[in-house]
């Protein structure tokens, strides 16, 4: 049963791409990665991808990545936790994440 997501709805279930190394090596295997909002499921990030970009997506795996205890000046303070998901994408799809000048 697919639950139909409204638009406004659609950018509170994915916050960011994320751009990193290994992230980016990702994309030569046709996969993007987003943070996403810790409530949403595999379905949801799948029709919220194929919604706000028109590609096909094949493949969602999430994760749960918890946040690092980290020193600064000393004192200890902690870095968010958040939920990630890695999109695998049909062949022919791409998104361009990092939204350069051509």
């Amino acid at each position: 049963m697919s639950k139909k997501i409204t638009s406004p709805v659609l950018y509170d279930i994915i916050r960011t791409p994320v751009v990193t190394e290994k992230s980016t090596l990702l994309g030569e295997y046709n996969k993007v990665t987003f943070k996403v909002a810790k409530s949403s499921t595999k379905g949801d990030v799948k029709r919220a991808v194929e919604a706000l970009f028109n590609v096909k997506v094949t493949n969602v795996n999430t994760l749960n990545q918890d946040g690092k205890i980290k020193r600064f000046r000393g004192k200890l303070g902690v870095r968010n936790s958040y939920k990630k998901a890695i999109v695998t994408l049909a062949e022919g799809n791409t998104i361009d994440v990092m939204g350069g000048a051509n």
